[in-house]
C-alpha cells in the first residue's frame, strides 16, 4: 500500500482540512506514517498570517524533500493559494494545489506520479462560490472535535491576507453540519468546537439562515456533548444569538470576541466593523444573560499609527472589560494587504514592550477570573497525562501536585479553564481521558487550576461503525 505523511501549519480550519485530506488518501488505499518517516507523499498544509508562517512552511516543504527525494510532495493551504510560483520554485516540489480543491488532492497526486512532471492547480478563490465538503468522521489522537461550518471571510480587514487566500464565506449546508455533528457525538467526542475561518459569519450566504439557528439545531441531537465556537465577531452578537446561548444546554459559558484594538481610530484604519462603544456594549449584553462567561480575545499591537496614547486606551479598554484570557500578536507587515503600504509603521522594540505589558496584564486577568470559581465545581474534560501536558502547565503544577503513578490528568472546564486533578484508585486513567468529569477546584493561578475528582459525568463504551463510504473508524462513546 501507498504511503502519505502530513504536515500542517497555522490554524485549527488547516487542521480540520488535514484531517479532511487524509479521509481522501485512505479511501483510495493510502496508509498514513508519522511525517518523519519515509513515504510515497508528502502534503504540506500551509499557513501565511504572518512572514513566520511562510518561512516555516519552506522549511517543512525541504524536510521533506530531503527526508525521501523520490516522494511526491504536494503543498497546499492558505500560502500556497497566495504564493504558488514562490513555492513551486523550491526544488524537490511536483504540486501546488489551491485552497477550494483539497477533496481532488489525490487525483492530482496521482497524475504527477504518472506524468512524473510537476504542476500548479490554483483557482481564482475570490470566485469560489461553493463550500467544499470534507467529511471527517473522527479525529487521530485528539478527545475534542473540530467541525468546520463555513470557509472565507469578506471582512478585509487592512492587515489581513485571508480573503485573498481562503476567498469570501461559503457557509456548509446546515443538514450536513447536524449530520456530521451527530456522527462525532456518537464517536464519544464530548466537546464539538465549531470552526471556521469567519466562525460567526456563518449563514451570511444562506438564505435567513444563521449561527443562531445552527445552534438550536445542534441543541436538537440527543447525545452527551457540549458546543465551542471558536469565535465570534462583536458585530454578530445579536439579541437572537443571545437569547439562544442563555437557554442552550450544549454551549460552553466562553465566547472568543477578537477585538484586535481598544481605540477607534486605530479600528477604523484596521478597517474592523465596530467602535469599542459597540463592543463594551455587547459584552455588557452577554454577561447580564450569562453570568460567569468568560471571554477571552485577540489583540494586534503596533498597529501603523498606533501611539503610545492610543496603545493606553488598548490597554484601559482590556483592564475595564475583565476578559479571561488574551492572545496577543505584534503586527506582521502581510505584503499584498494595505497596511503594509501604510508610512507610519511602529518599530519592532516598541511592538515587543507592549506585547509584554499586555501578556502581563492577561496573566492578572486570568488569574482574577480563575479565582472566582475556587470552591466551586467545574465540568471538565480530562485530555492528558499530566507528564504529557505543556511545559508551562508541569512547571506551574511541579510545588502543587506529586505525580508518581501516573493517575494525575489535565484538561479544560467549559469556561476554558484550565483543569488538574488526581483520578482515584478505583478508577482507571484510560476510562477517564476524553470524558467528562466533575472536579472541585482548590487552587487556581492564571496557567491552571488544581482541584478534586468528585464524579464522572460520561463513561466510554464501544461502538461500531462504519461512515458514508464503509471506512471504519475509532468509535468510543
Amino acid at each position: 500500500m501507498p504511503t502519505v505523511a502530513f504536515h500542517t501549519l497555522g490554524c485549527k480550519v488547516n487542521f480540520y482540512d488535514t484531517e479532511g485530506i487524509w479521509q481522501v488518501f485512505k479511501r483510495r488505499g493510502y496508509t498514513q506514517v508519522p511525517f518523519e518517516e519515509e513515504a510515497d507523499v508528502y502534503v504540506v498544509n500551509t499557513c501565511t498570517v504572518t512572514h513566520s508562517g511562510d518561512k516555516k512552511s519552506r522549511q517543512m516543504i525541504r524536510r521533506a524533500v530531503r527526508t525521501n527525494p523520490d516522494a511526491v510532495v504536494a503543498v497546499t493551504g492558505c500560502y500556497a493559494q497566495v504564493a504558488p510560483d514562490e513555492i513551486a520554485r523550491i526544488a524537490g516540489v511536483d504540486l501546488v494545489i489551491g485552497n477550494d480543491q483539497k477533496s481532488q488532492i489525490v487525483d492530482h497526486v496521482e497524475r504527477v506520479r504518472q506524468e512524473q512532471h510537476p504542476y500548479q492547480s490554483i483557482n481564482n478563490i475570490l470566485k469560489t462560490r461553493e463550500f467544499e465538503e470534507m467529511d471527517v468522521p473522527y479525529f487521530e489522537e485528539r478527545t475534542r472535535a473540530n467541525l468546520k461550518i463555513q470557509d472565507g471571510c469578506n471582512n478585509f480587514c487592512t492587515f489581513c491576507i485571508i480573503p485573498r487566500a481562503r476567498g469570501l464565506i461559503r457557509s456548509r449546508a446546515p443538514e450536513r453540519i447536524v449530520a456530521q455533528a451527530t456522527k462525532l457525538a456518537r464517536a464519544g467526542y464530548r466537546e464539538i468546537v465549531l470552526t471556521g475561518i469567519h466562525t460567526g459569519g456563518y449563514g451570511k450566504d444562506l438564505d435567513g439562515y444563521r449561527l443562531a439557528h445552527l445552534l438550536e439545531d445542534l441543541e436538537q441531537i440527543d447525545e452527551p456533548f457540549r458546543v465551542r465556537i471558536s469565535s465570534i465577531e462583536a458585530s454578530e452578537i445579536d439579541d437572537h444569538l443571545i437569547e439562544v446561548l442563555s437557554r442552550s444546554r450544549k454551549v460552553v459559558n466562553h465566547l472568543h470576541v477578537p477585538l484586535q484594538a481598544g481605540n477607534n481610530w486605530v479600528l477604523k484604519r484596521m478597517n474592523r466593523h465596530y467602535t469599542v462603544e459597540q463592543y463594551a456594549d455587547k459584552l455588557s449584553q452577554l454577561r447580564e444573560a450569562l453570568p460567569d462567561l468568560a471571554v477571552t480575545s485577540d489583540v494586534i499591537v503596533g498597529f501603523p499609527g498606533e501611539t503610545d496614547e492610543y496603545f493606553e486606551d488598548t490597554f484601559s479598554f482590556i483592564q475595564a472589560q475583565a476578559f479571561s484570557q488574551l492572545h496577543v500578536f505584534p503586527y506582521s507587515k502581510r505584503r499584498g494587504t494595505p497596511a503594509a503600504k501604510f508610512g507610519d509603521q511602529v518599530p519592532e522594540d516598541v511592538k515587543h514592550a507592549r506585547v509584554a505589558r499586555l501578556i502581563d496584564l492577561s496573566e492578572r486577568l486570568t488569574a482574577a477570573y480563575a479565582s472566582k470559581f475556587v470552591g466551586s465545581t467545574l465540568e471538565v474534560i480530562a485530555e492528558s497525562p499530566i507528564a504529557t501536558a505543556d511545559e508551562a502547565t508541569r512547571g506551574r503544577l511541579a510545588n502543587r501536585l506529586a505525580d508518581g503513578d501516573g493517575r494525575m490528568l489535565v484538561g479544560y472546564a467549559s469556561n476554558y479553564l484550565r483543569v488538574a486533578f488526581r483520578v482515584p484508585e478505583h478508577v482507571a486513567p484510560e476510562d477517564v481521558i476524553g470524558e467528562v468529569v466533575r472536579v472541585r477546584v482548590e487552587q487556581s493561578d492564571a496557567v491552571v487550576q488544581t482541584g478534586s475528582f468528585t464524579a464522572q459525568v460520561t463513561v466510554p463504551e464501544r461502538v461500531e461503525f462504519a461512515d458514508d463510504d464503509g471506512i471504519s473508524g475509532r468509535m468510543t462513546s
